[in-house]
């Protein structure tokens, strides 16, 4: 696509976005579609795609930093960005959902030991941390480089990684660094992957969440659409797409992502049809509205249809693999067609009466099952999309991540 359409597409949806956060600080949450009896929606989904997004794109950098799979180093750096332009995305968009936003710092002031959401924030908190000194360790060279040319840029680079050019010994230090930090990184981000999908296990009171499986379905979720998405920039994006390096990383990364794909499928299927078997009204019905309630097309068409059949029929004949746009449509339908499958696992939970006769109980316009975002809604959620692009766009703009020499040790602090 014409580089000029991709910044129209992506200043009108800058520009939504800003005017829709401008009217949910202004007028409140009540702009949302949501209510009492929903009380999350679109952007607690969003919230839960981003974040698993940056965990899964942090996994695969740790199969260059941690495993030293030399066929994966090109996109060790690319992973990182990722992990921090998603996990950016994640963060606006939950900050936008909470009632009283500002008020975030009590839960590091006065925090709850047996709180499970306290101990997210306290996870978060240790993986963006970890995030940044990897980045920083990664990217040493890259951004020594950065801070000295012209622009703002240059300022954020000097003070990540200061103004000296590092030593061959300083590198290589880095390096081990990077190992053990990656080491440490791996069970800290599969504690607030799974941790997320753990907040929701643990609500007794909602049937459809409370499975033992829901820890397993979002780490699986998290590589699969953490995956795709690395692929999808490596593949559009990286510059030297004649290269037998760049055919041989666009097969090795199409396999990665139809495997974690598959993973996340098995999972699925063994919640949605032990519950189903099972037939327990509780559990059973929420799957059945996901299946074939009002909303069936969310499940079957976006998520099933292009998010699992198409890719699948796109890259099963081998050779498909090595074609990068091919690629790049199949990792690209899995990764923002994912939205769908977190939806289905916010929305079905809370869209069901706790109570038989609920919903006639009482009439009010916030005491309503039926939910369905609205543009204020969908606004919030395009600002959040415009900024994981415009991180993304300038982490690569001015890192050399795209590059022919990106990841390697000739091209920066590898």
């Amino acid at each position: 696509m014409n580089s000029k359409i991709l910044k129209t597409l992506w200043l009108v949806a800058f520009a939504v976005g800003l005017f829709s956060v401008a009217a949910r600080f202004f007028l409140g949450k009540d702009l949302a579609a949501y209510n009492s009896y929903i009380p999350w929606g679109l952007w607690v989904s969003v919230y839960i795609y981003f974040v698993g997004m940056s965990a899964g794109a942090f996994l695969l950098s740790t199969a260059v930093y941690v495993f030293k799979i030399q066929r994966l180093e090109p996109i060790g750096k690319l992973s990182l960005l990722v992990a921090l332009a998603t996990l950016a995305g994640a963060l606006v968009t939950i900050f936008m959902d909470l009632g009283r936003p500002f008020r975030f710092w009590k839960v590091y002031a006065s925090p709850s030991a047996t709180s499970m959401m306290t101990l997210m924030i306290w996870l978060y908190t240790s993986y963006i941390v970890l995030l940044v000194v990897q980045i920083r360790l990664a990217m040493r060279a890259d951004l020594v480089a950065a801070s000295g040319r012209p622009g703002w840029f240059a300022a954020v680079a000097r003070l990540l990684a200061g103004k000296e050019a590092p030593t061959p010994a300083r590198l290589e230090k880095d390096r081990h660094l990077l190992g053990i930090i990656g080491i440490v990184g791996i069970p800290l981000t599969l504690s607030f992957s799974g941790g997320v999908g753990a907040l929701f296990g643990v609500v007794g009171a909602r049937p459809y969440w409370n499975s033992a499986l829901m820890p397993l379905l979002f780490i699986s979720g998290a590589l699969a659409s953490g995956a795709a998405l690395v692929a999808v920039a490596f593949t559009l994006f990286r510059e030297d797409r004649e290269s037998a390096i760049f055919r041989d990383l666009t097969l090795l990364l199409a396999n990665v992502v139809l495997g974690f794909l598959s993973l996340y499928v098995i999972f699925e299927w063994a919640e949605f049809s032990i519950h189903l078997y099972a037939a327990v009204p509780a559990e059973a019905n929420a799957v059945r509205l996901v299946l074939f309630g009002p909303f069936w097309w969310v499940f079957w068409l976006v998520h099933i249809g292009l998010g699992v059949l198409v890719p699948l029929a796109i890259l099963a004949p081998v050779a498909n693999r090595t074609d990068p746009s091919k690629v790049a449509l199949a990792a690209g339908l899995i990764a923002f067609t994912f939205l769908a499958v977190r939806v289905n696992i916010v929305v079905p939970g809370l869209a069901l009466e706790e109570l038989h006769g609920l919903k006639n109980a009482y009439s009010d316009a916030r005491l309503n099952f039926n939910y369905f975002p609205n543009l204020w809604e969908w606004g919030v959620t395009a600002f959040s999309y415009s900024l994981v692009a415009l991180l993304f766009y300038v982490g690569c703009k001015n890192l050399p991540l795209l590059g022919p020499g990106a990841g390697t040790r000739e091209g920066g602090a590898r």
